[in-house]
Protein backbone atom coordinates (compact mmCIF):
# COMPACT_ATOMS: atom_id res chain seq x y z
CA UNK A 1 0.00 0.00 0.00
CA UNK A 2 1.23 3.35 -1.12
CA UNK A 3 1.57 5.99 1.60
CA UNK A 4 -0.90 7.96 -0.36
CA UNK A 5 -3.29 5.03 0.02
CA UNK A 6 -2.90 4.89 3.39
CA UNK A 7 -3.53 8.44 4.24
CA UNK A 8 -6.89 8.03 2.14
CA UNK A 9 -7.81 4.77 3.95
CA UNK A 10 -7.32 6.84 7.44
CA UNK A 11 -9.43 9.64 6.41
CA UNK A 12 -12.02 7.34 5.09
CA UNK A 13 -12.13 5.44 8.79
CA UNK A 14 -12.05 8.54 10.85
CA UNK A 15 -14.36 10.71 9.06
CA UNK A 16 -16.69 8.61 8.50
CA UNK A 17 -19.19 9.03 11.26
CA UNK A 18 -17.68 12.95 11.75
CA UNK A 19 -20.75 14.40 9.92
CA UNK A 20 -23.24 13.52 12.88
CA UNK A 21 -23.00 15.00 16.21
CA UNK A 22 -22.50 12.80 19.28
CA UNK A 23 -25.39 11.41 21.17
CA UNK A 24 -26.57 13.91 23.65
CA UNK A 25 -30.28 13.96 25.67
CA UNK A 26 -31.09 15.94 28.61
CA UNK A 27 -33.47 14.50 31.09
CA UNK A 28 -34.75 16.66 34.46
CA UNK A 29 -35.77 15.55 37.75
CA UNK A 30 -39.01 15.34 36.93
CA UNK A 31 -38.60 12.95 34.53
CA UNK A 32 -37.22 10.55 37.06
CA UNK A 33 -38.58 7.29 37.65
CA UNK A 34 -40.51 6.38 40.81
CA UNK A 35 -37.84 4.85 43.44
CA UNK A 36 -37.35 1.06 43.96
CA UNK A 37 -36.42 1.33 47.38
CA UNK A 38 -36.87 -1.17 49.99
CA UNK A 39 -35.79 -1.71 53.65
CA UNK A 40 -33.71 -4.43 54.97
CA UNK A 41 -34.59 -6.83 57.70
CA UNK A 42 -32.85 -5.10 60.37
CA UNK A 43 -35.16 -2.27 60.06
CA UNK A 44 -32.31 0.56 59.77
CA UNK A 45 -31.14 -0.01 56.17
CA UNK A 46 -32.16 1.01 53.02
CA UNK A 47 -31.71 -0.91 49.55
CA UNK A 48 -32.13 -0.45 45.64
CA UNK A 49 -30.24 -1.91 42.99
CA UNK A 50 -28.44 -0.15 39.93
CA UNK A 51 -27.50 -2.16 36.89
CA UNK A 52 -24.53 -1.11 34.96
CA UNK A 53 -23.78 -2.57 30.90
CA UNK A 54 -20.29 -1.59 29.97
CA UNK A 55 -20.54 -2.40 25.88
CA UNK A 56 -18.00 -2.16 23.03
CA UNK A 57 -20.55 -1.46 19.76
CA UNK A 58 -17.76 -2.15 17.54
CA UNK A 59 -19.45 1.35 15.55
CA UNK A 60 -16.15 1.80 13.50
CA UNK A 61 -16.81 3.20 9.81
CA UNK A 62 -15.26 1.56 6.59
CA UNK A 63 -12.63 0.42 5.81
CA UNK A 64 -11.73 -0.41 9.22
CA UNK A 65 -15.55 -2.04 9.16
CA UNK A 66 -18.16 -3.13 6.78
CA UNK A 67 -21.32 -3.70 7.31
CA UNK A 68 -21.83 -2.50 10.38
CA UNK A 69 -25.04 -0.45 9.47
CA UNK A 70 -27.00 -3.61 10.43
CA UNK A 71 -25.86 -5.09 13.55
CA UNK A 72 -25.59 -1.61 14.58
CA UNK A 73 -29.68 -0.43 13.96
CA UNK A 74 -30.15 -3.98 16.09
CA UNK A 75 -28.21 -3.01 19.18
CA UNK A 76 -30.09 0.39 19.53
CA UNK A 77 -33.58 -1.76 18.76
CA UNK A 78 -32.78 -4.70 21.33
CA UNK A 79 -32.03 -2.17 23.45
CA UNK A 80 -35.28 -0.27 22.73
CA UNK A 81 -36.76 -3.73 23.27
CA UNK A 82 -35.62 -4.02 26.92
CA UNK A 83 -36.55 -0.49 27.96
CA UNK A 84 -39.91 -0.97 27.18
CA UNK A 85 -40.40 -4.48 29.08
CA UNK A 86 -39.18 -2.86 32.05
CA UNK A 87 -35.83 -5.40 31.38
CA UNK A 88 -32.99 -3.10 30.64
CA UNK A 89 -29.88 -2.04 32.23
CA UNK A 90 -30.42 0.89 34.10
CA UNK A 91 -27.09 2.72 32.50
CA UNK A 92 -24.97 1.81 29.63
CA UNK A 93 -21.25 2.51 29.55
CA UNK A 94 -20.31 2.16 25.49
CA UNK A 95 -17.60 2.10 23.52
CA UNK A 96 -16.47 3.10 19.93
CA UNK A 97 -19.62 4.89 19.35
CA UNK A 98 -17.60 6.94 16.28
CA UNK A 99 -19.65 6.01 12.91
CA UNK A 100 -22.53 7.82 12.12
CA UNK A 101 -24.71 4.11 12.30
CA UNK A 102 -23.14 4.10 15.91
CA UNK A 103 -24.36 7.51 17.20
CA UNK A 104 -27.44 6.69 15.41
CA UNK A 105 -28.41 3.24 17.60
CA UNK A 106 -27.22 4.89 20.67
CA UNK A 107 -30.22 7.79 20.51
CA UNK A 108 -32.57 4.72 19.11
CA UNK A 109 -32.46 3.34 22.58
CA UNK A 110 -34.43 5.63 24.11
CA UNK A 111 -32.24 6.04 27.30
CA UNK A 112 -34.31 9.83 28.52
CA UNK A 113 -30.15 10.77 29.55
CA UNK A 114 -27.28 10.31 27.25
CA UNK A 115 -23.83 12.19 27.66
CA UNK A 116 -20.48 11.90 25.55
CA UNK A 117 -16.48 11.84 26.55
CA UNK A 118 -13.90 14.27 25.08
CA UNK A 119 -14.71 15.03 21.32
CA UNK A 120 -12.00 15.39 18.68
CA UNK A 121 -10.40 18.81 19.72
CA UNK A 122 -11.28 18.34 23.56
CA UNK A 123 -8.21 19.12 25.84
CA UNK A 124 -5.65 16.60 26.60
CA UNK A 125 -4.36 15.69 29.87
CA UNK A 126 -0.64 16.59 30.19
CA UNK A 127 1.34 14.68 32.64
CA UNK A 128 3.29 13.24 30.10
CA UNK A 129 5.97 15.38 28.21
CA UNK A 130 8.59 13.07 27.25
CA UNK A 131 8.38 10.70 24.15
CA UNK A 132 7.23 7.41 24.11
CA UNK A 133 9.79 4.64 23.98
CA UNK A 134 10.78 3.76 20.27
CA UNK A 135 10.13 6.02 16.97
CA UNK A 136 6.75 7.73 16.16
CA UNK A 137 5.40 5.99 12.82
CA UNK A 138 2.61 7.73 10.98
CA UNK A 139 2.43 4.57 8.85
CA UNK A 140 0.59 3.26 12.06
CA UNK A 141 -1.47 6.32 12.51
CA UNK A 142 1.13 8.39 14.73
CA UNK A 143 0.73 11.58 12.10
CA UNK A 144 0.25 13.80 15.75
CA UNK A 145 -3.28 14.66 15.00
CA UNK A 146 -6.73 13.18 16.29
CA UNK A 147 -9.24 12.61 13.81
CA UNK A 148 -12.14 11.94 15.76
CA UNK A 149 -13.61 11.56 19.04
CA UNK A 150 -13.04 9.22 22.11
CA UNK A 151 -16.28 7.15 20.86
CA UNK A 152 -17.30 7.32 24.61
CA UNK A 153 -20.94 7.36 25.18
CA UNK A 154 -23.06 6.91 28.81
CA UNK A 155 -26.56 6.45 28.37
CA UNK A 156 -28.90 6.91 32.17
CA UNK A 157 -32.59 6.04 32.96
CA UNK A 158 -31.84 8.76 35.57
CA UNK A 159 -30.50 12.19 35.53
CA UNK A 160 -27.63 12.61 34.54
CA UNK A 161 -26.06 15.55 37.66
CA UNK A 162 -23.23 16.86 35.69
CA UNK A 163 -20.57 15.23 33.34
CA UNK A 164 -16.84 15.59 32.77
CA UNK A 165 -13.68 13.70 30.50
CA UNK A 166 -10.25 14.13 30.15
CA UNK A 167 -8.94 13.10 26.44
CA UNK A 168 -5.40 11.08 27.20
CA UNK A 169 -2.18 13.00 26.46
CA UNK A 170 -0.55 13.61 23.01
CA UNK A 171 2.59 11.58 24.52
CA UNK A 172 0.05 8.82 26.03
CA UNK A 173 -0.65 6.60 22.43
CA UNK A 174 0.81 4.39 20.51
CA UNK A 175 0.00 3.53 16.90
CA UNK A 176 -3.83 3.58 14.99
CA UNK A 177 -5.33 4.21 18.50
CA UNK A 178 -3.63 8.07 17.93
CA UNK A 179 -6.37 8.71 15.40
CA UNK A 180 -8.96 8.81 18.32
CA UNK A 181 -9.17 10.92 21.46
CA UNK A 182 -9.26 8.11 23.43
CA UNK A 183 -9.74 9.38 27.45
CA UNK A 184 -11.79 8.96 30.42
CA UNK A 185 -15.44 10.56 31.16
CA UNK A 186 -17.26 10.95 34.21
CA UNK A 187 -21.36 10.68 34.66
CA UNK A 188 -22.84 11.64 37.53
CA UNK A 189 -26.57 10.13 37.49
CA UNK A 190 -29.28 10.73 40.80
CA UNK A 191 -30.70 7.27 41.71
CA UNK A 192 -34.00 7.67 42.54
CA UNK A 193 -34.74 7.29 46.59
CA UNK A 194 -30.54 7.09 46.98
CA UNK A 195 -29.39 10.08 49.44
CA UNK A 196 -26.35 11.22 47.48
CA UNK A 197 -25.70 10.69 43.78
CA UNK A 198 -23.41 7.93 42.11
CA UNK A 199 -20.13 8.56 39.96
CA UNK A 200 -19.69 6.73 36.94
CA UNK A 201 -16.23 6.51 35.07
CA UNK A 202 -16.15 5.26 31.54
CA UNK A 203 -12.94 4.43 29.53
CA UNK A 204 -11.26 3.19 25.99
CA UNK A 205 -7.69 2.14 26.29
CA UNK A 206 -4.89 1.64 23.87
CA UNK A 207 -4.96 -1.50 22.39
CA UNK A 208 -2.36 -4.07 21.67
CA UNK A 209 -2.03 -6.21 18.98
CA UNK A 210 -4.59 -3.82 16.78
CA UNK A 211 -2.52 -0.69 17.56
CA UNK A 212 0.12 -1.98 15.10
CA UNK A 213 2.56 -0.08 17.49
CA UNK A 214 5.20 -2.85 18.84
CA UNK A 215 4.37 -4.19 22.30
CA UNK A 216 6.84 -2.14 24.27
CA UNK A 217 5.80 1.18 22.66
CA UNK A 218 1.61 0.24 23.50
CA UNK A 219 2.87 -1.32 26.75
CA UNK A 220 4.22 2.05 28.14
CA UNK A 221 1.42 4.32 26.60
CA UNK A 222 -1.30 1.93 28.06
CA UNK A 223 0.60 2.17 31.28
CA UNK A 224 0.51 6.21 30.72
CA UNK A 225 -3.39 6.33 30.22
CA UNK A 226 -3.85 3.97 33.23
CA UNK A 227 -1.98 6.76 35.40
CA UNK A 228 -3.87 9.41 33.61
CA UNK A 229 -7.24 7.87 34.23
CA UNK A 230 -6.44 7.45 37.69
CA UNK A 231 -5.68 11.25 38.26
CA UNK A 232 -8.62 12.35 36.93
CA UNK A 233 -10.93 10.04 39.11
CA UNK A 234 -9.11 11.31 42.14
CA UNK A 235 -9.31 14.77 40.63
CA UNK A 236 -13.04 14.94 39.91
CA UNK A 237 -14.58 11.91 42.22
CA UNK A 238 -16.13 13.04 45.53
CA UNK A 239 -15.84 10.15 48.14
CA UNK A 240 -18.81 10.33 49.82
CA UNK A 241 -20.38 8.66 46.29
CA UNK A 242 -20.19 5.39 45.25
CA UNK A 243 -18.56 4.50 42.12
CA UNK A 244 -18.42 2.47 39.12
CA UNK A 245 -15.61 2.46 36.71
CA UNK A 246 -15.97 0.51 33.84
CA UNK A 247 -15.11 -0.36 29.88
CA UNK A 248 -12.73 -1.04 27.35
CA UNK A 249 -9.60 -1.86 29.38
CA UNK A 250 -7.34 -3.96 26.70
CA UNK A 251 -5.83 -5.99 29.66
CA UNK A 252 -6.89 -9.33 27.95
CA UNK A 253 -3.83 -11.50 28.42
CA UNK A 254 -1.51 -9.04 29.51
CA UNK A 255 0.21 -9.45 32.72
CA UNK A 256 2.39 -6.45 32.08
CA UNK A 257 -0.82 -4.28 31.64
CA UNK A 258 -2.26 -5.59 34.61
CA UNK A 259 0.45 -4.67 36.77
CA UNK A 260 0.98 -1.18 35.59
CA UNK A 261 -2.59 -0.41 35.61
CA UNK A 262 -3.20 -1.96 39.41
CA UNK A 263 -0.27 -0.10 40.48
CA UNK A 264 -2.27 3.59 40.05
CA UNK A 265 -5.93 2.36 40.57
CA UNK A 266 -6.95 1.06 43.95
CA UNK A 267 -11.08 0.13 43.53
CA UNK A 268 -12.22 -3.33 43.45
CA UNK A 269 -12.51 -5.14 40.71
CA UNK A 270 -16.36 -6.89 40.07
CA UNK A 271 -14.79 -10.12 39.08
CA UNK A 272 -12.72 -10.60 42.10
CA UNK A 273 -15.57 -9.56 44.62
CA UNK A 274 -17.93 -11.96 42.82
CA UNK A 275 -15.18 -15.16 43.22
CA UNK A 276 -15.51 -14.23 46.80
CA UNK A 277 -16.69 -17.42 49.25
CA UNK A 278 -19.89 -16.35 50.25
CA UNK A 279 -19.81 -13.30 48.44
CA UNK A 280 -23.90 -13.56 47.39
CA UNK A 281 -22.99 -12.21 44.33
CA UNK A 282 -24.85 -14.50 41.40
CA UNK A 283 -22.36 -15.70 38.52
CA UNK A 284 -24.38 -16.10 35.42
CA UNK A 285 -22.00 -16.41 32.59
CA UNK A 286 -19.01 -18.56 32.34
CA UNK A 287 -15.51 -17.92 34.13
CA UNK A 288 -12.79 -20.24 32.95
CA UNK A 289 -9.61 -20.65 36.04
CA UNK A 290 -8.61 -18.39 38.57
CA UNK A 291 -8.69 -15.16 37.05
CA UNK A 292 -11.13 -14.86 34.57
CA UNK A 293 -10.85 -11.18 34.24
CA UNK A 294 -7.91 -11.92 32.26
CA UNK A 295 -10.01 -13.10 29.90
CA UNK A 296 -11.67 -10.18 28.76
CA UNK A 297 -10.99 -6.59 27.69
CA UNK A 298 -14.90 -5.15 29.27
CA UNK A 299 -14.37 -4.91 33.18
CA UNK A 300 -16.16 -2.82 36.07
CA UNK A 301 -14.68 -1.45 39.15
CA UNK A 302 -16.62 0.14 41.94
CA UNK A 303 -16.11 1.42 45.71
CA UNK A 304 -18.45 2.78 48.05
CA UNK A 305 -19.05 6.23 49.10
CA UNK A 306 -18.75 7.43 52.70
CA UNK A 307 -22.61 7.18 53.02
CA UNK A 308 -23.94 4.44 50.26
CA UNK A 309 -22.37 1.25 50.09
CA UNK A 310 -22.46 -0.81 46.47
CA UNK A 311 -21.89 -4.11 46.28
CA UNK A 312 -22.27 -6.77 43.14
CA UNK A 313 -25.23 -8.96 43.41
CA UNK A 314 -24.92 -10.45 40.18
CA UNK A 315 -23.14 -10.37 36.83
CA UNK A 316 -24.17 -11.44 33.26
CA UNK A 317 -23.64 -11.23 29.16
CA UNK A 318 -25.38 -9.53 26.96
CA UNK A 319 -25.18 -9.81 23.10
CA UNK A 320 -23.08 -12.87 23.81
CA UNK A 321 -25.65 -15.20 21.23
CA UNK A 322 -27.62 -16.72 24.60
CA UNK A 323 -31.34 -15.57 25.62
CA UNK A 324 -29.74 -12.09 26.57
CA UNK A 325 -29.55 -11.15 23.09
CA UNK A 326 -27.38 -12.05 19.83
CA UNK A 327 -23.77 -11.26 18.85
CA UNK A 328 -23.83 -8.05 17.32
CA UNK A 329 -19.96 -6.88 18.22
CA UNK A 330 -16.63 -8.39 18.53
CA UNK A 331 -17.22 -7.84 22.28
CA UNK A 332 -20.34 -8.94 24.56
CA UNK A 333 -21.99 -7.13 26.98
CA UNK A 334 -20.84 -7.19 30.74
CA UNK A 335 -23.83 -6.53 32.87
CA UNK A 336 -23.19 -5.90 36.28
CA UNK A 337 -26.23 -5.65 39.04
CA UNK A 338 -24.69 -3.91 42.20
CA UNK A 339 -27.40 -3.07 45.70
CA UNK A 340 -26.73 0.18 47.04
CA UNK A 341 -27.58 0.04 51.05
CA UNK A 342 -27.52 3.15 53.67
CA UNK A 343 -28.64 3.68 57.19
CA UNK A 344 -31.97 5.67 57.25
CA UNK A 345 -31.68 8.89 59.08
CA UNK A 346 -34.85 8.72 60.63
Amino acid sequence: MTTRHVLAALCLILFSGCGTAPPLRHMTAAQAPAPRVELAPDGVTRTTTLSVLTYNVEGLGWPARSGRGGDLRRIGEHLAALRAAGKAPDVVMFQEVFSGAAKKAILATGYPAIVHGPTRLAPHATMFRDKLPGRADWRRGEIGMRMTGSGLVVASSYPVLLTRHQAYGRRSCAGIDCLANKGVMQARIAVPGVPVPVDLFDTHMNSRGASRAPLFRNLEAHARQANEASHFIEQNHDDRFPIVFGGDFNMRHSQGRWENFTRYQPMELVHRACMEPNSGCDVRMSWDGDEPWVDTQDLQFFESGQGVGITPIRVEALFDGGPNGPVLSDHDGFLVTYRLSWRDPS
